[in-house]
């Protein structure tokens, strides 16, 4: 599984020539090669709780089996 990036939705319309959505990994996707290789991109929505953004890499908490 490859690691989805988070981007600023202007970039997302600049790259739009390049890549597709897919809804099932509900992620843009490079276009004609994104099955298998490429990056996998996300609009950038990710919020704190008191609405501020979050800065870094993706903050989930771990997944307790």
């Amino acid at each position: 599984m490859r690691t989805r990036r988070y981007v600023a939705k202007n970039t997302l319309l600049l790259l739009s020539p390049f890549f597709r959505y897919s809804y099932s990994r509900d992620a843009y996707v490079l276009r004609a090669v994104g099955r298998s290789v490429g990056p996998v991109l996300r609009p950038d929505r990710r919020r704190m709780r008191d609405g501020r953004p979050l800065d870094g890499i993706d903050r989930r908490a771990p997944r307790i089996a």
